[in-house]
């Protein structure tokens, strides 16, 4: 039958099945929930860390986790996809008096809106697009800002230990996670501040291949559990030399919290605007 075309290779997804949370700590829990559940209009996880000690906040099928312990950053943009930009913006002027005196700031930008967090944390919050194919609201990407000439190294990286497919462009590399979900490290002539911490949680479908890999490097840092691992060396893999440090939370596809249903509130509902039946989001 002859060919009618299609790049079948678009819809090749790799071994990263997904992007799960960003993990980045955080000193104060009220300040938290002004500016990610007030002002992005996120949803506090109901079932998990309800505590004052941490707090996770769903995006769509993701979340950050944001334990009280110091201050992380990452080095880079945080990319978010929210149903209503207009309603972000009101949100972010409201919360503009509570989280005075903060790093907080925000401005339009031409294809989003740029927000600042109250300890330096940036995000880029876009509207749906075909760009994000079906993401309504959600993480689509997580930009790491990098040294010059540690792009392809990183890229390399992933596609040979990770087995994700990598589009390279100048001074840039972009690691397909999933559907519609991507890691990208950027060069940059900036400085990069030392690594602190912060981490990603990954979902791969062959465990085990880049286990063996990092294993035989020496650059497995904990060994979780039984569908769990950590590392956060990102390795040429062809010298060996260290491009870039990101602390990966690796899982597998037998991973209890795989799959896990994340609830999502109606940001737009009010006491004063309240319509029986529309208290939750569905992405």
């Amino acid at each position: 039958m002859k060919s009618n075309g299609y790049d079948r290779k678009a819809d090749d997804l790799g071994n990263i099945v997904g992007l799960e949370h960003v993990n980045i700590t955080i000193p104060d829990q009220s300040t938290a929930v002004t500016f990610y559940v007030l002002g992005l209009g996120l949803t506090r996880d109901p079932y998990m860390n309800v505590g004052l000690n941490n707090m996770w906040v769903n995006v769509g099928g993701q979340q950050f986790h944001l334990p009280t312990r110091g201050t992380q950053k990452i080095p880079g943009y945080i990319g978010l996809v929210l149903s209503d930009l207009e309603a972000l913006k009101r949100r972010l002027a409201t919360v503009e008096p509570d989280l005075k005196g903060a790093r907080f700031k925000w401005r339009e930008a031409a294809d989003h809106v740029a927000v600042t967090g109250p300890w330096g944390n940036r995000f880029r919050c876009h509207a749906p697009g075909p760009e994000f194919g079906d993401m309504t609201i959600g993480m689509p990407y997580v930009e790491f800002l990098t040294r010059p000439g540690t792009a392809r190294s990183i890229g390399k990286f992933y596609k040979t230990v990770l087995q994700a497919p990598v589009v390279y462009k100048a001074g840039s590399a972009r690691v397909k996670v999933g559907r519609n979900q991507s890691l990208i490290f950027t060069e940059t002539d900036g400085r990069i501040p030392k690594f602190d911490g912060h981490h990603i949680a990954i979902y791969i479908a062959n465990h085990s291949r880049a286990h063996e890999f990092l294993l035989r490097r020496d650059l497995i840092m904990e060994e979780s559990n039984a569908h769990q691992y950590r590392f956060k060396d990102i390795v040429d893999p062809t010298t060996g030399e260290k491009a870039f440090e990101l602390e990966h939370e690796v899982r597998s596809l037998y991973h209890p919290m795989v799959g896990r249903i994340m609830v999502n509130r109606n940001a737009g509902q009010t006491q004063r605007n309240y319509m029986p039946g529309q208290d939750a989001y569905y992405p």
